[in-house]
Protein backbone atom coordinates (compact mmCIF):
# COMPACT_ATOMS: atom_id res chain seq x y z
CA UNK A 1 0.00 0.00 0.00
CA UNK A 2 1.30 3.45 -0.92
CA UNK A 3 1.88 5.74 2.06
CA UNK A 4 2.21 9.40 1.09
CA UNK A 5 2.90 10.78 4.55
CA UNK A 6 5.66 13.38 4.78
CA UNK A 7 8.78 12.40 6.72
CA UNK A 8 12.00 14.30 7.47
CA UNK A 9 15.12 12.14 7.88
CA UNK A 10 18.24 13.67 9.39
CA UNK A 11 21.55 12.02 8.60
CA UNK A 12 19.74 10.87 5.47
CA UNK A 13 22.72 10.78 3.15
CA UNK A 14 24.51 7.73 4.54
CA UNK A 15 24.12 4.67 6.75
CA UNK A 16 20.90 4.01 8.60
CA UNK A 17 19.42 7.34 7.50
CA UNK A 18 20.03 6.51 3.84
CA UNK A 19 18.56 3.02 4.21
CA UNK A 20 15.51 4.51 5.91
CA UNK A 21 15.12 7.04 3.12
CA UNK A 22 15.21 4.28 0.51
CA UNK A 23 12.57 2.24 2.32
CA UNK A 24 10.30 5.22 2.95
CA UNK A 25 10.46 6.22 -0.70
CA UNK A 26 9.87 2.65 -1.84
CA UNK A 27 6.62 2.63 0.15
CA UNK A 28 5.45 5.96 -1.28
CA UNK A 29 6.37 8.40 1.47
CA UNK A 30 7.36 11.94 0.61
CA UNK A 31 10.76 12.43 2.20
CA UNK A 32 13.00 15.41 2.94
CA UNK A 33 16.55 14.46 3.91
CA UNK A 34 19.11 16.57 5.69
CA UNK A 35 22.72 16.30 6.74
CA UNK A 36 25.85 18.40 7.11
CA UNK A 37 27.55 17.05 4.00
CA UNK A 38 25.84 18.28 0.87
CA UNK A 39 27.31 15.61 -1.43
CA UNK A 40 25.82 12.47 0.15
CA UNK A 41 22.49 14.21 0.83
CA UNK A 42 22.10 15.34 -2.78
CA UNK A 43 23.25 11.97 -4.13
CA UNK A 44 20.68 10.13 -2.02
CA UNK A 45 17.98 12.58 -3.11
CA UNK A 46 18.84 11.99 -6.75
CA UNK A 47 18.78 8.22 -6.24
CA UNK A 48 15.46 8.06 -4.41
CA UNK A 49 13.47 11.12 -5.43
CA UNK A 50 13.63 12.58 -1.93
CA UNK A 51 14.12 16.31 -1.41
CA UNK A 52 17.63 17.35 -0.35
CA UNK A 53 18.08 19.98 2.34
CA UNK A 54 21.72 20.03 3.50
CA UNK A 55 22.07 21.83 6.83
CA UNK A 56 23.89 21.95 10.14
CA UNK A 57 20.99 21.26 12.46
CA UNK A 58 22.90 22.18 15.60
CA UNK A 59 21.71 25.74 14.93
CA UNK A 60 18.12 26.72 15.78
CA UNK A 61 17.70 28.74 12.58
CA UNK A 62 18.73 25.76 10.45
CA UNK A 63 16.26 23.50 12.24
CA UNK A 64 13.47 26.03 11.73
CA UNK A 65 14.34 26.39 8.03
CA UNK A 66 14.25 22.61 7.47
CA UNK A 67 10.77 22.40 8.95
CA UNK A 68 9.55 25.42 7.00
CA UNK A 69 10.96 24.05 3.75
CA UNK A 70 9.15 20.76 4.31
CA UNK A 71 5.81 22.29 5.23
CA UNK A 72 5.99 24.87 2.45
CA UNK A 73 6.55 22.14 -0.12
CA UNK A 74 4.13 19.50 1.13
CA UNK A 75 1.74 21.34 3.43
CA UNK A 76 2.33 19.03 6.37
CA UNK A 77 4.86 17.05 8.41
CA UNK A 78 3.88 13.58 9.62
CA UNK A 79 7.11 11.97 10.75
CA UNK A 80 10.62 12.69 11.88
CA UNK A 81 13.58 10.30 11.90
CA UNK A 82 16.51 11.52 13.98
CA UNK A 83 19.42 9.60 12.49
CA UNK A 84 22.22 12.18 12.41
CA UNK A 85 25.01 11.58 14.88
CA UNK A 86 28.74 11.45 15.50
CA UNK A 87 30.96 9.33 17.71
CA UNK A 88 34.07 10.43 19.57
CA UNK A 89 35.95 8.29 22.05
CA UNK A 90 37.34 9.24 25.42
CA UNK A 91 36.90 8.71 29.14
CA UNK A 92 35.70 11.62 31.26
CA UNK A 93 39.24 12.63 32.19
CA UNK A 94 40.39 12.54 28.57
CA UNK A 95 37.63 14.53 26.86
CA UNK A 96 38.27 18.12 25.91
CA UNK A 97 35.56 20.73 26.29
CA UNK A 98 35.42 20.98 22.51
CA UNK A 99 34.90 17.25 21.95
CA UNK A 100 32.23 17.01 24.65
CA UNK A 101 30.37 20.02 23.27
CA UNK A 102 30.55 18.74 19.70
CA UNK A 103 29.13 15.31 20.55
CA UNK A 104 26.37 16.64 22.81
CA UNK A 105 25.41 19.40 20.39
CA UNK A 106 25.24 17.02 17.40
CA UNK A 107 23.62 14.01 19.05
CA UNK A 108 21.32 15.75 21.52
CA UNK A 109 20.94 19.51 21.13
CA UNK A 110 20.41 19.26 17.36
CA UNK A 111 17.53 16.77 17.74
CA UNK A 112 16.02 18.94 20.50
CA UNK A 113 16.09 22.03 18.28
CA UNK A 114 14.50 20.18 15.37
CA UNK A 115 11.86 18.58 17.57
CA UNK A 116 10.92 21.93 19.03
CA UNK A 117 10.60 23.45 15.56
CA UNK A 118 8.62 20.49 14.20
CA UNK A 119 6.36 19.93 17.20
CA UNK A 120 3.37 22.08 16.16
CA UNK A 121 3.20 20.34 12.78
CA UNK A 122 3.68 16.87 14.25
CA UNK A 123 0.89 17.50 16.74
CA UNK A 124 -1.42 18.73 13.99
CA UNK A 125 -0.73 15.55 12.01
CA UNK A 126 -0.83 13.27 15.08
CA UNK A 127 2.55 12.22 13.84
CA UNK A 128 5.46 10.06 14.89
CA UNK A 129 9.12 10.47 15.83
CA UNK A 130 11.80 7.79 15.76
CA UNK A 131 15.26 8.51 17.16
CA UNK A 132 18.28 6.39 16.30
CA UNK A 133 20.21 5.95 19.54
CA UNK A 134 22.50 2.98 20.21
CA UNK A 135 22.97 0.07 22.56
CA UNK A 136 25.44 2.52 24.12
CA UNK A 137 22.36 4.28 25.52
CA UNK A 138 21.70 1.10 27.56
CA UNK A 139 25.16 -0.41 28.08
CA UNK A 140 28.54 1.27 28.21
CA UNK A 141 32.06 0.50 27.12
CA UNK A 142 35.43 1.98 27.87
CA UNK A 143 36.29 5.46 26.59
CA UNK A 144 32.73 6.12 25.48
CA UNK A 145 31.58 8.80 27.90
CA UNK A 146 30.36 11.53 25.54
CA UNK A 147 28.73 9.26 22.96
CA UNK A 148 26.96 7.02 25.48
CA UNK A 149 25.75 10.00 27.49
CA UNK A 150 24.38 11.73 24.39
CA UNK A 151 22.52 8.63 23.21
CA UNK A 152 21.05 7.89 26.65
CA UNK A 153 19.83 11.48 26.83
CA UNK A 154 18.36 11.23 23.32
CA UNK A 155 16.41 8.18 24.45
CA UNK A 156 14.97 10.12 27.38
CA UNK A 157 14.21 13.11 25.17
CA UNK A 158 11.98 10.87 23.06
CA UNK A 159 10.34 9.40 26.14
CA UNK A 160 9.61 12.94 27.30
CA UNK A 161 7.75 13.55 24.03
CA UNK A 162 5.73 10.38 24.54
CA UNK A 163 4.77 11.33 28.08
CA UNK A 164 4.09 15.02 27.44
CA UNK A 165 2.31 14.79 24.09
CA UNK A 166 0.99 11.25 23.81
CA UNK A 167 -2.49 12.43 24.80
CA UNK A 168 -2.41 14.68 21.72
CA UNK A 169 -1.65 11.79 19.40
CA UNK A 170 2.11 12.14 19.07
CA UNK A 171 4.22 8.98 19.27
CA UNK A 172 7.97 9.00 19.92
CA UNK A 173 10.10 5.87 20.02
CA UNK A 174 13.79 4.97 19.92
CA UNK A 175 15.78 2.26 18.17
CA UNK A 176 19.07 1.10 19.66
CA UNK A 177 21.31 -0.71 17.17
CA UNK A 178 24.61 -2.39 17.89
CA UNK A 179 27.37 -2.43 15.27
CA UNK A 180 25.83 -1.86 11.86
CA UNK A 181 27.83 -1.74 8.66
CA UNK A 182 27.83 1.98 7.94
CA UNK A 183 30.40 4.47 6.76
CA UNK A 184 30.96 5.64 10.34
CA UNK A 185 31.35 2.07 11.64
CA UNK A 186 33.74 1.22 8.81
CA UNK A 187 35.96 4.11 9.89
CA UNK A 188 35.96 2.86 13.47
CA UNK A 189 36.82 -0.65 12.33
CA UNK A 190 39.70 0.69 10.24
CA UNK A 191 41.08 2.40 13.36
CA UNK A 192 40.61 -0.85 15.30
CA UNK A 193 42.70 -2.66 12.68
CA UNK A 194 45.46 -0.09 13.13
CA UNK A 195 45.27 -0.16 16.93
CA UNK A 196 45.20 -3.95 17.29
CA UNK A 197 47.33 -5.06 14.36
CA UNK A 198 44.67 -7.39 12.97
CA UNK A 199 45.86 -8.98 9.76
CA UNK A 200 42.41 -9.55 8.27
CA UNK A 201 41.47 -5.92 7.81
CA UNK A 202 38.04 -4.44 8.39
CA UNK A 203 36.25 -7.78 7.92
CA UNK A 204 38.20 -9.31 10.79
CA UNK A 205 37.59 -6.20 12.86
CA UNK A 206 33.83 -6.60 12.47
CA UNK A 207 34.17 -10.27 13.36
CA UNK A 208 36.04 -9.40 16.54
CA UNK A 209 33.65 -6.58 17.47
CA UNK A 210 30.59 -8.81 17.10
CA UNK A 211 32.05 -12.00 18.56
CA UNK A 212 29.67 -11.85 21.53
CA UNK A 213 26.59 -10.93 19.47
CA UNK A 214 24.26 -13.96 19.45
CA UNK A 215 23.52 -13.32 15.76
CA UNK A 216 27.29 -13.56 15.19
CA UNK A 217 27.46 -10.64 12.76
CA UNK A 218 26.98 -6.89 12.46
CA UNK A 219 23.66 -5.54 11.34
CA UNK A 220 22.77 -4.15 7.95
CA UNK A 221 21.35 -0.62 7.71
CA UNK A 222 18.27 -1.99 5.95
CA UNK A 223 17.45 -4.09 9.01
CA UNK A 224 17.36 -1.02 11.22
CA UNK A 225 15.38 0.86 8.58
CA UNK A 226 12.67 -1.80 8.67
CA UNK A 227 12.26 -1.24 12.42
CA UNK A 228 12.18 2.54 12.00
CA UNK A 229 9.56 2.48 9.25
CA UNK A 230 7.41 0.09 11.26
CA UNK A 231 7.55 2.40 14.28
CA UNK A 232 6.51 5.32 12.07
CA UNK A 233 3.57 3.38 10.70
CA UNK A 234 0.01 2.90 11.91
CA UNK A 235 0.92 -0.73 12.58
CA UNK A 236 2.70 0.61 15.70
CA UNK A 237 -0.19 2.87 16.71
CA UNK A 238 -0.10 1.83 20.39
CA UNK A 239 3.70 1.84 20.68
CA UNK A 240 4.88 5.01 22.38
CA UNK A 241 7.96 5.76 24.46
CA UNK A 242 9.38 2.37 23.52
CA UNK A 243 13.04 1.43 23.18
CA UNK A 244 13.54 -1.20 20.48
CA UNK A 245 16.93 -2.90 20.47
CA UNK A 246 17.97 -3.86 16.95
CA UNK A 247 21.11 -5.57 18.09
CA UNK A 248 21.24 -9.24 17.15
CA UNK A 249 20.56 -10.13 20.78
CA UNK A 250 23.63 -8.55 22.39
CA UNK A 251 21.72 -6.74 25.16
CA UNK A 252 20.09 -10.06 26.09
CA UNK A 253 23.50 -11.54 26.90
CA UNK A 254 24.74 -11.83 30.47
CA UNK A 255 28.46 -11.04 30.19
CA UNK A 256 29.12 -13.00 33.36
CA UNK A 257 28.38 -16.21 31.45
CA UNK A 258 30.89 -15.53 28.67
CA UNK A 259 33.89 -17.22 30.40
CA UNK A 260 31.91 -20.49 30.41
CA UNK A 261 31.42 -20.50 26.64
CA UNK A 262 34.56 -22.26 25.45
CA UNK A 263 33.64 -21.77 21.80
CA UNK A 264 34.90 -18.19 22.06
CA UNK A 265 38.61 -17.66 21.64
CA UNK A 266 40.25 -14.71 23.34
CA UNK A 267 41.64 -12.07 21.04
CA UNK A 268 45.12 -12.66 22.41
CA UNK A 269 44.83 -16.39 21.95
CA UNK A 270 43.56 -16.11 18.40
CA UNK A 271 46.42 -14.01 17.08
Amino acid sequence: MVDERVVVVTGGGTGIGAATTRLLRATGHRVVISGRRSGPVRQMAAETGAVAHPADLTEATAAHNLVETTVSRYGRLDGLVLSAGIGRGGAVGDLSDETWDMVIRTNLTGPFLLLRAALPHLLKARGSVVAVASVSALRNGKSNAAYATSKAALLQLCRSLAVDYGSQGLRANTVCPTWVRTEMADRRMARFVHESGLSGGVEEAYEEATKLVPAARPGDPSEVAEAIVWLLSSAASFVNGAVLTVDGGITALDPGTVPFDFRLESRAGGH
